[in-house]
């Protein structure tokens, strides 16, 4: 099997959970880049771990390079933005997947849960 080409959007308290259980089982998945706005403890552990810190332009200009965007800042204005500008460079092949999914995946692939955050839609 082919490794699948990820990125994570948003290393706040979702994408740090999601990122240490990435960093665990790394068997078929290749993280290619993080992208973060503020200095949050996930960031620098990407940073130490030799993944690249991107922006969302950078994600959105590596086409086909990405596979999945796993986009975790709960900010549907940023969810909307990246699906604007993938549409807008004709990629048809980079799936964008939300908080819903990052903790399915997490829950098959680590003992930490992904934590819940009061108030905050997740989904599509």
């Amino acid at each position: 099997m082919d490794k699948q080409n990820i990125a994570i959007i948003g290393l706040g308290r979702i994408g740090s959970a999601f990122l240490g259980a990435i960093l665990q089982k790394r068997q078929n998945i290749n993280l290619v880049c993080v992208a973060e706005r503020g200095d949050t403890p996930a960031k620098a552990q990407a940073a130490a771990a030799g993944i690249k810190i991107a922006t969302l332009d950078d994600i959105v200009a590596m086409g086909k390079g990405i596979d999945i965007v796993f986009e975790l800042t709960g900010l549907n204005n940023v969810r909307k933005e990246l699906r604007e500008k993938l549409l807008a460079s004709n990629n048809n092949h980079t799936i964008v997947a939300s908080e819903t999914i990052a903790r399915l995946i997490a829950s098959l692939v680590g003992s930490a849960e992904v934590p819940e955050i009061e108030g905050r839609k997740t989904g599509y």
